[in-house]
């Protein structure tokens, strides 16, 4: 029994004491921050347990000795070091993380770029910010074949050499963004087998001529100049999940490699769509894949070969020319989910396929995958409903500023030749054909006329028809999804009370009717469970108090600034508050008494507000003085009349 209590105590010391000695006491620090202390030196006698120091925001321009054996994570960003002593580094045994960023590392090159090649284990580096060249920055990675991260963003490089890395060889994660970086030495980053992340945005690219990383997964070349981008097909697989290309020169869709993982591709704010037909783009992007890799075998169409292939989930296309819909490109992406083709130039969306050469009619094509579209400010005029008929996933639909109108029902058109009919002379949008669509936005369409079952069929969730200003809302427009519509926005639309007409909606959670003109809330709501509902700048001056009564059952929080209510008829306000219901602009909010108008939270605070205005009152006031009125007359003229025959009556007695 003593032996085994011994033994225990030993070991306990034995575990104890090597705590101690690796650092890890419960006791000592682990962390210690010195950050925007407008230190100029390293403070001295800093404990040598600390594993994380941070020094950033100071004005350090020199750095000598640190004497902190078991540091892993050092902050010097945001200083003004230019100078780093040789040995500085060298008792740093355990540091992994080391941020330089935005100093003067070009300063005393030599002696700094000696000063780093001290650390064996280091893992990330950030000398972004310094003003380094490209020579500067491959002496300070020079015996860094441990690193994992580079950072050098900001810098001064405009080329990299095909040894630049030779000497990181096992890096994972590089960025050097926001340089101006022009030429990419063939070899400088496919020796990098371990290469995932690589981040060239924001320099002076211009051509990708043969791209060979398989091992990236992650390419940034946004914010370049870069105008087309060309993958020789070698029959390797690419590891590639992530390409982005945005606000570039892009004339064409790029070529990209046949075999790979791409799910996101980035190619907003291009060219693309400037050569007006799909088949010219297609045709061009061809001869230009052709004439770089001087292929002797000739396909018909490499571009959509590979795009074939390409089990991409997710394109934005937004801010670029388009002025027609590339259907047959778009629809080889039988993964697709995601497309953003806003802010383009697309008019109508004209079924421009291909021809069938058996039966001379238009080829169906499909988009089987796709939940989310997003074609915003594009100035469109009408959609083909083969077009809509393809689209036969799609839940979320944005045609937010542009110019269509919602057909009304198409019950009337049964046969497949009413429907071609429809679609060659197509002028508006048949919705009903969208059964999954769950997501609609509308607004600022200039839409004339809702009509009714506009939206039939559907299994609309949420509906936008906001700034539409001039539009006529028949009763029955909501009719087929009243029983599935959880948000609805009818602001900025010019309404009256007696324009809006609501069915009951039981499943309505979010309800905006502000700046119109109403005066009444639609009583159809007391069967909707709105959580949240906004009646800011309309023509409120009072709110029905049973129908406030039966939504403060659900209701969260109400907008209501904006209107002129009456003070005195505050019934509905109290009622809000027992409920405990949030009101965040009541500050804003005014009403108004006989004599004053009072901001509602004050009015609130001083409920004793005497309210001599107060319509009932003074209709019982204004009938009561016509009772007084007409029975003084009476009394006037009755006494008149008395007096009158006294004084005769007293003439006669004289006589």
């Amino acid at each position: 029994m003593v032996r085994h209590t011994f033994s225990h105590l030993l070991l306990l010391w034995s575990l104890s004491n090597d705590l101690c000695v690796t650092g890890w006491t419960y006791h000592g620090p682990k962390e210690q921050s010195w950050n925007n202390r407008n230190l100029h030196s390293v403070p001295p006698d800093l404990d040598a347990r600390l594993r994380i120091l941070d020094l950033s925001n100071n004005f350090i321009r020199q750095l000598h000795t640190l004497a902190l054996p078991y540091l892993e994570q050092l902050d010097l960003s945001s200083n003004q070091l230019d100078l780093i002593s040789e040995g500085a580094f060298e008792n740093l045994a355990r540091l992994e993380e080391l941020n330089l960023s935005r100093n003067s590392l070009n300063n005393n090159l030599g002696i700094n770029s000696k000063a780093l090649q001290s650390i064996s284990r280091l893992k990330t580096l950030d000398i972004s910010m310094n003003g380094l060249s490209g020579d500067a920055v491959e002496r300070y990675l020079r015996n860094k074949s441990s690193l994992d991260q580079l950072k050098m963003t900001g810098n001064a490089l405009t080329r990299l050499s095909h040894n630049f890395f030779d000497e990181s060889i096992g890096l994972r994660s590089i960025t050097i963004d926001d340089n101006q970086i022009s030429v990419i030495e063939q070899g400088t980053f496919e020796p990098l087998s371990q290469l995932e992340v690589l981040n060239l945005a924001k320099n002076n690219l211009a051509h990708i001529c043969d791209f060979k990383l398989h091992q990236v997964k992650y390419l940034n070349l946004s914010r370049n100049s870069v105008e087309f981008f060309v993958t020789h097909e070698d029959g390797l697989f690419y590891r590639l999940e992530i390409l982005d290309l945005s606000h570039n020169k892009l004339l064409y869709f790029p070529v990209v490699p046949k075999i790979n993982c791409l799910k996101y591709l980035h190619l907003q704010n291009n060219m693309v769509g400037t050569l007006n037909s799909e088949a010219t783009m297609v045709s061009e992007a061809n001869a230009l894949y052709h004439e770089i890799t001087k292929e002797r075998t000739v396909r018909k169409n490499n571009l959509h070969s590979n795009w074939r292939q390409m089990p991409l989930i997710y394109i934005d296309l937004s801010y670029n020319h388009f002025t027609s819909f590339p259907l047959e490109t778009l629809s080889l992406l039988s993964s697709l989910e995601t497309l953003n083709f806003s802010h383009n130039c697309l008019k109508n969306v004209i079924w421009n396929v291909r021809k069938d050469d058996e039966s001379e009619s238009h080829r169906q094509l499909f988009f089987p995958s796709l939940k989310y579209l997003d074609m915003q400010s594009n100035g469109l005029v009408s959609i083909s409903p083969l077009f809509l008929k393809a689209l036969t996933q799609i839940e979320v639909l944005n045609l937010q500023d542009n110019y269509v109108q919602p057909c009304a029902s198409l019950g009337h058109l049964q046969s497949s030749q009413s429907t071609q009919q429809l679609n060659l002379s197509a002028s508006c949008i048949a919705f009903e054909q969208l059964r999954t669509l769950k997501h609609l936005n509308l607004k600022e369409n200039n839409i004339e006329m809702l009509q009714t079952h506009t939206f039939k069929n559907t299994s609309l969730i949420s509906l936008n028809l906001a700034r539409n200003s001039h539009m006529v809302m028949q009763v029955g427009a909501l009719e087929g999804v009243h029983e599935t519509l959880q948000s609805l926005t009818i602001s900025e639309m010019n309404m009256t009370s007696s324009d809006l007409s609501l069915p009951c909606m039981p499943v309505l959670t979010q309800l905006n009717l502000s700046n119109n003109h109403l005066d009444r809330m639609p009583g159809s709501l007391n069967c909707s469970p709105l959580r949240e509902i906004d009646i800011r700048n309309n023509h409120f001056v009072s709110l029905n108090h049973s129908l406030i009564l039966a939504l403060s059952v659900h209701l969260n929080l109400m907008y209501i600034s904006g209107n002129y209510f009456n003070c005195c008829d505050s019934k509905w306000l109290t009622t809000l508050q027992e409920s405990e219901i949030k009101l965040p602009d009541i500050s804003d909010t005014v009403c108004f008494t006989s004599d004053r108008n009072i901001v509602m939270a004050g009015y609130l605070k001083k409920s004793s507000v005497d309210c001599f205005f107060h319509p009932k009152a003074q209709e019982i006031h204004f009938g009561q003085m016509i009772v007084i009125v007409f029975f003084i007359t009476v009394l006037l003229t009755v006494l008149i009349m008395f007096t009158r025959k006294v004084c005769s009556t007293k003439r006669s007695c004289l006589v």
